[in-house]
């Protein structure tokens, strides 16, 4: 019997190997944390572990392009959709989870499945024979990585990924912060009131924004110098240094927000969005940094109502590496130069946690429908899944390509002119239509590929 060899435990190979399991393929899982190994930002050896934010972001099927992969994802049985919505916690219209029950869900399910194997191993070179999926996620080995170069005959690109702070709740000065969703908005477990606020005047906000640029940066070694930022998750040091009011237009917005305590409104506001079931730990929003953590904890406390704040966790930084995919893989993510071998995840230059576990779930399929001599159409443009592929396999300009998340942007335009007002809905429509017109035939047919 077939055994497909999937390299990396993350959202995309834990999600990869599942869809093959229920399809009856046999799977070897390869996760070197748990040998011994480690990689600069996980802190555990569970699968599917949420490293930077636990939000899944929009879980909007109606005006957001990843709400609407969420759902395209849950009509085909994902599991990463499936156990996060069974651990999701209050967070206004997002999709947030606690992440250690999540990753011990995952982890117990794919342990306990008769088709999966688990082994805890590093993998150091890519393998020469057999169905293989590297999903070894924006934290590649350093030898795979450098296996990868030497399989595709060009470098890796590289980037730094950030790591936002997390916050005791009961160390938070509530007579100064307060509980709020911006305008109030209710999502799903929450109530309107998500988001603890923590008030800035002007005069603070200036002077934080200073000690940003003045704080004691992580330095960085002389091979890492010249790597980009992906936009999506810039240190707000670097944000700062684009300008005195990037922040107060960004992660520190004050619109939308009034302050419970007095009925002002704050020159800019820090939010803080529950990490964790019981609600202990908070995770201040949008604020990766590379400062020293000596200078963020100092820093920090200078926001009203966290001046007597613990952390459970500093903010930090990681390398993340991916592949130029627009170049190097094929339309089912296969590697050009070695077709016995996919790509899945983040190391494809996709940017996102849902984004990441999408393209592992179209690359388990894939494989699925290989083994079966199966051949069935991909998905629509039109659609979240399909405008993801596109985008990696080809919609982008290879020469300068970069991560990206899932956005409207990637969808194909309509013929005729939509009202801006209407057009987030008029996608979304489209993409519901799409789908389903695409999605019904196949599982009538018995085709098991999305």
């Amino acid at each position: 019997m077939t055994k497909v060899h999937i390299i990396g435990g993350g959202l995309a190979g834990s999600e990869a190997a599942w869809q093959l399991a229920e399809q009856g393929v046999q799977v070897r899982l390869s996760e070197m944390r748990g040998s011994g190994e480690m990689t600069p930002a996980h802190q555990t050896d569970g699968l599917a572990e949420l490293v930077c934010s636990n939000s899944f972001r929009s879980d909007d099927a109606e005006k957001s392009a990843v709400g609407l992969l969420h759902q395209e994802m849950r009509d085909l049985n994902s599991i990463i959709m499936s156990e996060g919505g069974k651990h999701r916690l209050p967070a206004g219209s997002a999709l947030a989870v606690d992440r250690i029950h999540f990753s011990d869900a995952v982890t117990k399910i794919l342990t306990e499945h008769p088709n999966i194997e688990i082994v805890r191993e590093r993998i150091d070179t890519l393998p020469e024979e057999g169905l293989t999926i590297v999903a070894t996620g924006p934290l590649t080995a350093l030898s795979l990585a450098e296996s990868i170069g030497t399989a595709t005959g060009e470098d890796s690109l590289a980037f730094f990924d950030a790591i936002a702070p997390i916050v005791y709740k009961e160390t938070i000065d509530m007579d100064i912060a307060w509980m709020q969703s911006r305008w109030d908005k209710v999502g799903p477990e929450g109530d309107g009131k998500d988001y603890i606020n923590c008030p800035m005047n002007k005069e603070q906000y200036y002077a934080f924004i200073q000690g940003l640029l003045d704080g004691e940066k992580t330095e960085f070694k002389q091979w890492e110098k010249d790597t980009p930022y992906f936009e999506g998750c810039m240190p707000i040091e670097v944000m700062a240094s684009r300008g005195p009011e990037t922040l107060r237009f960004g992660p520190m917005k004050p619109i939308g927000l009034t302050n419970s305590h007095d009925g002002s409104k704050a020159y800019a506001i820090v939010q803080l969005r529950q990490d964790n079931a019981l609600g202990t730990l908070w995770n201040m929003v949008g604020f990766q940094t590379k400062l020293k953590y000596g200078a963020q904890a100092e820093l920090l406390k200078t926001i009203p109502g966290l001046e007597n704040a613990e952390f459970a966790r500093m903010g930090g930084l990681h390398r993340n590496t991916f592949i130029n995919a627009p170049r190097l893989l094929d339309k089912e993510m296969r590697l050009k130069k070695a077709p016995h071998i996919r790509f899945a995840g983040q190391i494809t230059g996709c940017e996102g946690y849902v984004e990441s576990a999408a393209v592992g779930l179209m690359v388990g399929r894939w494989v699925a429908a290989e083994i079966k001599g199966q051949n069935p159409p991909y998905p629509p443009d039109t659609t979240a899944l399909g405008a993801l592929l596109s985008h990696i396999t080809g919609g982008a300009d290879a020469k300068d390509y970069q991560p990206m998340n899932v956005n409207f942007g990637l969808f194909p335009p309509f013929p005729e002119r939509v009202k801006k007002k209407e057009r987030k809905q008029a996608y979304t429509a489209r993409a519901r239509k799409d789908f389903a017109d695409w999605h019904k035939p196949l599982s009538t047919k018995g085709l098991q590929l999305v």
